[in-house]
């Protein structure tokens, strides 16, 4: 993983001082909007624009803060069972990206950590990352070229994480998938902080309940850790005559897979949310995670599809947390984790 250099605090969030990224990847996908078009890099693991029948599953694998999609791509496609499986890794740029690599005005690119959570693109047009992911689905979903797909599998660490959790609460293309036959998973890797649909926050005696530092910390229930204001403007349109409640309800029915490495439990892990709100999750990811799963069920979700599962031993390092048991299951349905 390359060395940041430097944290600073944007907004509510965590941001990485980041170097340009080494690689771009080859491929790309037009984003269509109302405000004008992008391209959006993409690693693909065949040549899609032919038809391939005897593709059944697709795991789209998403980057953390350093964009190196390339490794994340070909760290999926090694774990790969077969060539059933077709592997997608998006890459969401920056525009020191863009002039690191002297890349087209068309090329998609996001300001610090935003494609995470729903921000809008700084150029060529104001798109949100959600939209992206909107988007990259509906090509997925596309007959003419996956004629036999029946899975898909959104999958992030980190960063990536961070974009998966929020986009399986608020993303547009669940419905589209069901009505086509297609199963949709969320593989929520190790972020560093969870979307939570109400005022509560874990208590340090177990449990959880209106959170104590609320008073010291008003962002706390804000976007992109609550949804009581500062929505980006993808959120507010979907949440458009619904509320928080509505959002819960749909996000517990979706089949949800938090993946954690037991021993990515550093509170002082330099790359941690160590922003109040993200503190007021817990002092690290692994707790984190446990958390926010722990609060769902307590809140009488009925999480039938939704499971936490764990890699032994693992940091803070996609390499062993989705190679482990559980997370070959997560992404590939393969036989192997033992939950509980």
């Amino acid at each position: 993983m390359a060395a940041a250099v430097g944290l600073c605090l944007v907004g509510r969030t965590l941001a990485l001082e980041t170097p340009p990224v080494k690689i771009v990847v080859d491929g790309r996908i037009v984003v269509r909007s109302p405000a004008g078009d992008g391209l959006l890099p993409v690693a693909v693991s065949r040549d899609w624009s032919q038809p391939l029948p005897e593709v059944t599953r697709v795991v789209v694998v998403v980057h953390g803060a350093h964009r190196t999609a390339e490794h994340y791509f070909r760290m999926t496609t090694q774990l790969a069972p077969d060539r059933r499986t077709l592997i997608v890794a998006p890459q969401f740029l920056l525009e020191k990206d863009i002039v690191a690599h002297s890349l087209p005005d068309a090329v998609l690119r996001w300001g610090r950590d935003n494609w995470a959570t729903g921000g809008e693109a700084t150029g060529p047009v104001a798109i949100s990352s959600y939209q992206a992911i909107d988007a990259l689905l509906a090509t997925l979903a596309d007959r003419s070229h996956l004629p036999n797909l029946t899975a898909v599998v959104l999958a992030g660490f980190s960063g990536g994480g961070w974009l998966t959790q929020r986009y399986a609460a608020v993303g547009r293309s669940a419905r589209t998938m069901i009505n086509l036959g297609i199963a949709l998973r969320y593989v929520v890797g190790s972020p560093s902080s969870y979307l939570y649909f109400t005022d509560e926050r874990p208590r340090p005696e177990g449990g959880s309940g209106p959170f104590a530092g609320a008073a010291g910390c008003p962002n706390f229930n804000r976007w992109p850790y609550g949804l009581a204001g500062g929505l980006p403007r993808y959120v507010e349109e979907t949440m458009r005559g619904g509320d928080a409640a509505a959002v819960e309800r749909r996000y517990v029915e979706r089949d949800v897979v938090y993946l954690l490495g037991t021993a990515d439990n550093d509170p002082n892990h330099w790359e941690l949310d160590k922003s109040c709100a993200g503190n007021a999750e817990g002092p690290d990811r692994y707790t984190r995670g446990v958390n926010f799963y722990h609060y769902l069920q307590g809140r009488g979700a009925a999480i039938l599809k939704q499971h936490l599962w764990v890699a032994p031993g693992a940091g803070h390092d996609p390499e062993p947390v989705f190679g482990s048991p559980c997370g070959r299951t997560a992404l590939f349905d393969v036989l192997g984790c033992q939950e509980g």
